[in-house]
């Protein structure tokens, strides 16, 4: 159950570190999330799970935590890049046109910034984080857990039909002004 929730709460974390990204480079896609009705973005709460995963002499080292987080979080956004490509028939980032890319899905400079990133998130956030997570009631996870389940199935049915991100963003319809 804890690590359900570290895999959520870095997952939303993630949502709004890419949320801030794209408003701070004015990226035309300002809306980052992966899932039809959670903010989430999925690859962060892997790349969290891997990284609790490494013995605790790595985490208690910056330089061999950020060692391995430039590896344990590249291999998440490769594997979660290529699974909406063949799964969910999409792709949410291309880094094509970045420098040393491999593929769409990886370049060294987010590499970089996953090492970066897990240093200020690991040593500032996650004391709160592995607090709160311990401190969810049990009979919270089944519940949250079966959300998730449906929102993942919705979002691949979705996806699949539409093969568009941007069919995520339902609620825009919602908001939009209507004119006077």
């Amino acid at each position: 159950m804890y690590l359900f929730w570290i895999f959520l709460f870095y997952s939303f974390v993630g949502f709004l570190i890419e949320v801030g990204y794209a408003r701070l480079s004015g990226e035309s896609k300002q809306d980052r999330k992966c899932r039809l009705l959670l903010p989430i973005c999925p690859v962060y709460g892997l790349g969290a799970l891997g990284l609790l995963l490494l013995p605790e002499c790595v985490r208690a080292q910056p330089l061999l935590l950020f060692s391995a987080a430039v590896l344990i979080c590249t291999a998440a956004e490769l594997l979660a890049g290529l699974f909406y490509e063949k799964v969910f028939l999409v792709s949410f980032w291309d880094y094509s046109h970045l420098p040393l890319h491999l593929g769409r899905h990886i370049c060294l400079r987010f590499s970089l910034y996953w090492g970066a990133l897990t240093l200020a998130l690991y040593y500032l956030l996650h004391p709160t984080v592995a607090w709160l997570a311990a401190a969810i009631p049990t009979w919270a996870t089944p519940p949250a857990a079966a959300l998730l389940c449906v929102d993942t199935v919705l979002t691949a049915l979705l996806l699949r039909r539409t093969r568009d991100t941007g069919s995520l963003r339902w609620y825009v319809r919602l908001f939009r002004r209507k004119p006077a």
